[in-house]
Parts: C-alpha cells; structure tokens; sequence
C-alpha cells in the first residue's frame, strides 16, 4: 500500500488511537472524511502493531509506524518521524489521542491545521479545538467522525459509515491450510481475553461450560486471543476437551486473525479488539460487557445480527482494570445459559 500523491486533494494526517478497538472504530472518522470529499487522502501515524489493521482499510492510503511504546514520551523519536513528515506538505492534521505527547508530531511537523479534543491542555500544539459534548456525542465513534468538521459547526454526525475490514481469502486459505483447520461443522470463535484487564472478561469457565454445551449441538469451537490470554484460551480449551475446541492463541497475526475470523458462523466475546473486529467483518456475536458499556463501545456492526449482554448493575460502568467490589457481578451474573440461547438465536 504505497504513498498516492496528494496533487489535487486534502492530504490529512490523522495520529491514531493505541488500542485495537479504537483503531477500529476511528475507520467511522476515516470514511466520513471520504464521504465528504472522496479525493482526500488520508495517512495515518499509528503504534506498529496496528500498521496490518490498517492495512486492511481501504480509505487509508499509508500506514506510518510511530516507532514508540504506548505511555512512552520518546521526544527524539517524535521530533525525527515528524522532520521527515514536514516534507510530504499535509493540508490537515487529526489527533484522535488526548494526550499531549499525542499532538507532538504534528506540530514539529508544521502541518498548518491541527484538529483534536483539547485533552491535556493541547493548546498551541493544536490550533482548531473542538469542544467533546458528551451529551450530544455520546459514543466513541461519533467523537472521532466529529473531527471531520469544523469545530463551530459543532456537527453532531449521522449516519456514520460502519467499519468494514477486507479479507485476504488466498491468505486465509493458506492459513486453512497450515493450521489444519476443518471446516466441516459450523465455526464458533470465542474470544474470551481483554487487553484492558479482568474486569471485562467473563470467566473463563463460563466460557469451557459455554464449549461443551455447543460442541454436543455439532458447532466446532476456536479460541483466539494475544500473547496474553494464553492461561485463559489454554484453560477454556483443556476444560471443554479437546475434541471439536481448538486453541488459536498467539498463533494469528492479526491480519491473520482477521482472515480467521471472517470465518467464524458466531463470535463470542468480551468488550475487546476482537469484538469491534468481528463486527467490522459483519459477524453474527455475543457480546459481553462487564465494567464498560455498550454506550460508549459498541460493536458497530449490524444490529440485527448482534446480541449484547450487559447487566447494568448500580456498581457499573466503572471503567475499572480490575473489579473494586471484588465480586465481579456484572459478569458472573450473566450466565452460560443466557448466553448459549443468544449464539443459538443467532445460527
């Protein structure tokens, strides 16, 4: 996906977010923008770990690897990509990150338009602020297709364009192929694993009781998850048997567990990167919600095809990492039965 040049068009710079789903959701931002002036081109600064999901959006025209560590100031670093940036003459900078060190390299780079959210008092670092009204944009991706604006229109978007990934299939049918899956059942693909922490994963042995309930209805079962929810993908899969429950874990990429997932008859996951990437592939799913909440993250995918289970106890959202109470309600109290008939509405 090489560089197209900007003769004749906006050429935007937009700083991406530093979490799978969000990088997801921020394709609602990247196809507005198309939308309202399809000869825009869009390059996106992102952490090197997103640059094969981007690769996977048609409206990005280049991914650039930021070339530093999530929290990490690496003021050198940002100052050297953003000289070599300054050549390209961007029209337009987005900066979908709050924070201060986010809106950096724009500046160093002399872009002349630097859009974002205030956030960490950014002022100078960007020169077009808008105001984040979370009444009137209550959702993620409403905030970020905002941008497209300007900010005295203070534009509330509608109908914002869902994500939609492409999929490789000769890639996906090598990746068949190597692993040796089989396809001789239909396919339900948990993804029981949260970056964020515990308090948005629905226990794990809900998830085994979950396996063996399907698995005696003839679906066949994968487990996906990062290098992170080994344990977890490794528990469920040795709990639910091994017959007809295959453990995927840490053994994808993620363009190549995008290409497995588009696969998948049903998706049942947590609030994760997976989630907004099943939805992305327009995959029927469950999904989960724990300490987080489906008002602010959905899966923008399409309604009909998506069940949400969310309990929305008087202790909840609390955004937290880990449960505070120590209980856990707000997952535990969703149960395997809830959520078998829910993947069976959906098959």
């Amino acid at each position: 996906m090489g560089p197209m040049t900007a003769e004749g068009a906006g050429w935007v710079l937009i700083v991406g977010p530093n979490w799978v789903g969000d990088m997801v959701i921020a394709q609602g931002l990247f196809k507005t923008l198309k939308l309202r002036q399809p000869e825009t081109i869009i390059d996106v600064v992102a952490p090197r770990w997103s640059i094969p999901l981007l690769e996977r959006m048609p409206e990005v025209n280049q991914a650039i690897d930021l070339n530093v560590q999530h929290g990490e100031l690496a003021l050198r670093r940002r100052y050297r990509l953003a000289r070599r940036l300054r050549k390209q003459g961007y029209d337009w900078s987005i900066v979908l990150p709050r924070s201060f060190k986010s809106a950096l390299v724009p500046w160093f780079a002399r872009v002349p338009r630097r859009s974002g959210y205030l956030g960490e008092s950014r002022y100078g670092l960007l020169n077009e602020i808008h105001a984040l009204d979370q009444a009137r944009t209550s959702l993620l991706v409403q905030h970020y297709a905002a941008l497209a604006y300007p900010p005295d229109q203070l534009q509330v978007p509608e109908d914002i364009p869902s994500p939609r990934l492409n999929v490789d299939e000769a890639r996906r049918q090598e990746l068949i192929e190597r692993l040796g899956l089989s396809l001789d059942r239909p396919i339900i693909i948990f993804a029981p694993g949260a970056q964020y922490g515990s308090a948005k994963q629905w226990p794990g042995e809900y998830f085994a009781q979950l396996a063996r309930r399907l698995k005696e209805k003839g679906f066949r079962i994968w487990v996906m998850g990062s290098g992170q929810d080994v344990e977890i993908c490794r528990d469920i899969t040795r709990v639910a048997g091994d017959d007809a429950t295959l453990n995927l874990c840490k053994q994808t990429s993620l363009q190549e567990a995008i290409d497995l997932m588009s696969l998948a008859d049903a998706v049942v996951t947590n609030d994760s990167g997976l989630m907004h990437i099943a939805a992305a592939l327009e995959r029927p799913m469950v999904a989960i919600f724990g300490s987080s909440t489906p008002d602010y993250t959905p899966p923008l995918g399409a309604k009909q095809h998506t069940r949400i289970m969310h309990l929305d106890l008087d202790c909840s959202p609390c955004f937290k990492r880990q449960c505070p109470l120590g209980h856990l309600n707000c997952l535990r109290q969703i149960g395997v039965d809830n959520v078998f008939e829910a993947v069976r509405a959906l098959v």
